[in-house]
């Protein structure tokens, strides 16, 4: 991998902690409407209509409040009362103001590298959101450049290789979504470091067994230095 001059990290649960506030919230959010249905038609509910609203809102707390608005309307019969509303609206503030909890080795790896590559953050979701937690991580003074997208697909990755001028085979992706972080930048020409997380949303997931030159399957975000330092 002598090429390589970019690299590029997700950011959601790959540099910081960030599913489990979802689930966190969901969970709260179900228990508040137990009366109407079973958790788990709450949940498949509001997974349903969080897919369907990315075409209108995109991905970030602020869309899956309104989803979580909408589920509830449509679970209670519209018989939501404002007090109902006015909790959820609560659960997404406190997700707003979460603390930032990276990732364990994440400065580490970070550090290592800066310096010696270009260094990227490679993100989807709402911009004001992302820029928080990032100014609020502690981390942006690693990286070269910050992109922060609605959709993470090929011609995204063509158009962000485009604008580093550099070729898709100097580019390294690390993250922990295969169907965002790598399959798009192996089909690309790029190199994909995946680095699972313990919890992933439905959405990201996908069964895919990867065999490729520019793939490496990771156990942690540390193991990215046996390859690259």
């Amino acid at each position: 991998m002598t090429d390589i001059q970019i690299i590029a990290f997700d950011a959601d649960d790959t540099l910081w902690v960030n599913e489990p506030f979802f689930l966190e919230t969901e969970n709260a959010f179900c228990d508040m409407l137990e009366d109407f249905l079973p958790y788990h038609s709450i949940s498949r509910e509001l997974l349903t209509i969080e897919i369907k609203n990315l075409k209108h809102y995109g991905y970030g707390v602020k869309g899956y409040i309104l989803s979580m608005i909408e589920a509830a309307i449509t679970i209670t019969d519209r018989r939501i009362g404002v007090e109902t509303i006015e909790r959820i609206l609560a659960l997404g503030k406190q997700m707003l103001d979460k603390d930032i909890e990276l990732i364990d080795g994440v400065e580490d790896v970070l550090e290592a590298l800066h310096g010696k590559y270009r260094l990227v953050m490679a993100t989807k979701g709402d911009l004001l959101d992302q820029e928080r937690k990032l100014n609020k991580s502690g981390l942006a003074k690693y990286f070269h450049h910050i992109e922060i997208v609605s959709e993470k697909q090929e011609p995204e990755y063509r158009k962000l290789v485009k604008h580093l001028d550099i070729q898709p085979e100097q580019f390294l992706m690390v993250g922990n979504s295969l169907k965002s972080d790598i399959l798009p930048v192996l089909n690309i020409g790029g190199h994909g470091f995946h680095v699972p997380f313990h919890t992933t949303w439905e959405h990201e997931k996908v069964e895919a067994h990867i065999e490729h030159d520019n793939f490496r399957q990771l156990t942690s975000i540390r193991e990215v230095l046996d390859y690259i330092n």
